[in-house]
Order: C-alpha cells, then structure tokens, then sequence
C-alpha cells in the first residue's frame, strides 16, 4: 500500500489519542510504567514509631531502688537503718492532652524504706495539677498531699507553680539547651511557709544508641519553712541546699526489638551530689543514686 504524508499524519495522530499513558489508563497510574516511572511515589515502609500512643492519654511509671530518699536537700534515709539501706521508690503519673487548653495530671509518689522505726511506707505523696505550654514558657501548676503514715501529726499540703523556659526559641535550636525553670511552693497546712528552687535541665540524646543523658542543676531557698519528722530547723529562711545531678536512660525497645507501639521500656541510672549550704539550716552533703525502670505510653 502506498503511504503518503497525509496517511502518516493521520496515523500519528491515532496513536497518540489512543496511548494508554496520555488517556489515563488506570492500571498504569497504579503501578507504574514498565520502568518505575509512576506519578506517584510507592508505598512507604511501615516506620518503628507506628501505632505509638498519640491519644489524649499519656502514662508514665518508674520503679527505683536509691541508696537514699533526699528531697529538697534533706535525707528521709536517716530516722534508722545502716547507711545505704534499701530504699524503694514508685512515682505514677497519667496525663490528659486537652490540645490548647492546660493539660491535667494527677499521680502519687511512694517512698518504701525497710529500715524506718515507725513505717515502711515513709511517704505517700498524691498530687495533681496541669501543664500549659504557651511557647515558649510551660506553667505547671500543682496540690501536693505528704502522707507520714504512723506519723499523722507531720501530714501536711502545698500549692505549687513552676515555669519552665523553652530557650531553644531564643537559641534557634532543635532542641533546648538549658531549659531554665523556678519554681516556688508554698506549704499552707503545717508550716506556712514557703520554698523556692531554681535550676536547668539539660537532655543530651546519643543518636542510634538509645541513650538519653539528663544533666542537673538546683540551688534551694526556704522561708517560714520549720522542718518535719526527720529535721527541724533552727534557721527557717536562708538558702538550704545546692544539687546536681545525671540520669541516664536506655530504651529496652532497641535492644529486646519491641515496638514503641506497646509503649517505651526504660532502664534507668541516677547519680546526684547535694551539698548543704547554710548550717543553720538541716540539710546533708552527700553523693546519693541508684537504678530503675520505667515505662511510658
């Protein structure tokens, strides 16, 4: 057959009308053209994090053993007992994310120690209160409850408020760097008087390791503070105590292949030094710490 200019215009122009590629053959479209060259980019692998708990419920547990219970500068490890003996923490929390609006919480804290005269349990502590994050400040604001069973008389309450400055807003970093926070109690039940603490916090996370570093710092202040059943102070204003500290976790979820979909499984170390500043005022000097687990979801 003889082809002129005009049949082979005609046929060029068929052919393309009727490519599959150009007149949106859905089978292509899907999977792709024979070399991989597909619109649309292929299903991304399934990420480690999938399914980790996004919902407006939070959880987190620690279990501890401490070679001492110091808070706020004063050793509770000292009312009996060999020096180091053991000594059991549990701290629970459960938090609600309200999106904008502050976040509650509500948990206890529970120090066990087998060497105490009166009590096992040695402290009870219910709290609750919420977190709001206005960047790039985080007010926390809390009641505090402590519980001295078989030591009713030295029960006692707080209020407190503590802020917490985002500095990576100022430093242009991923991450903060010191994350500078005060923080004032005041105990309304028992003593009437207040404390105030100021310090840093900063997280030091080892890429590929699973280990996150938290290093510490602190200085305590009291005001009208007298003490409690295990001090009592003969000066009730004045700087109390300075701490640093260095808590280390390594997540169970690397070494032992669970998915943080079930949540995250810690292993923890504690190391702190406390350094009493005023005589006047109870406080101990003394290198303290110990292990522990934690959970969160």
């Amino acid at each position: 057959m003889r082809m002129t200019t005009r049949t082979f215009t005609c046929l060029a122009v068929w052919g393309v009308m009727t490519s599959p590629l150009l007149a949106g053959d859905p089978y292509l479209l899907q999977t792709g053209a024979p070399d991989d060259q597909s619109v649309y980019a292929p299903p991304a692998p399934p990420r480690d994090d999938a399914g980790v708990n996004e919902g407006a419920v939070t959880l987190e547990f620690d279990f501890r053993y401490m070679t001492d219970y110091v808070y706020r500068g004063v050793d509770y490890s000292e009312v009996g007992g060999g020096e180091d003996a053991p000594n059991l923490q549990f701290d629970g929390k459960v938090s609600f994310d309200l999106g904008r609006l502050p976040h509650p919480f509500l948990g206890v804290f529970a120090n066990v120690y087998n060497s105490d005269p009166d009590s096992r349990f040695q402290e009870v502590r219910p709290y609750f209160g919420f977190d709001w994050t206005i960047r790039p400040i985080t007010i926390t604001a809390a009641h505090l409850t402590y519980i001295y069973p078989e030591r009713d008389d030295f029960n006692t309450s707080e209020g407190l408020v503590r802020i917490s400055l985002d500095d990576s807003y100022f430093f242009r970093t991923e991450k903060p760097i010191f994350s500078p926070y005060i923080l004032g109690a005041y105990d309304y039940d028992r003593n009437n008087g207040w404390y105030g603490e100021a310090g840093i916090v900063h997280e030091f996370v080892i890429e590929d390791t699973g280990v996150t570093l938290t290093f510490t710092g602190a200085v305590g202040y009291i005001d009208g503070i007298q003490g409690n059943f295990v001090f009592e102070n003969e000066q009730t204003k004045g700087f109390s105590h300075a701490e640093i500290g260095l808590v280390g976790n390594y997540s169970l979820n690397n070494l032992l292949n669970i998915p943080k979909r079930y949540g995250e499984f810690l292993l923890k170390g504690y190391v702190y030094y406390t350094e009493g500043l005023d005589q006047n005022i109870n406080n101990d000097t003394q290198i303290w710490g110990g292990m522990g687990i934690g959970f969160k979801y």
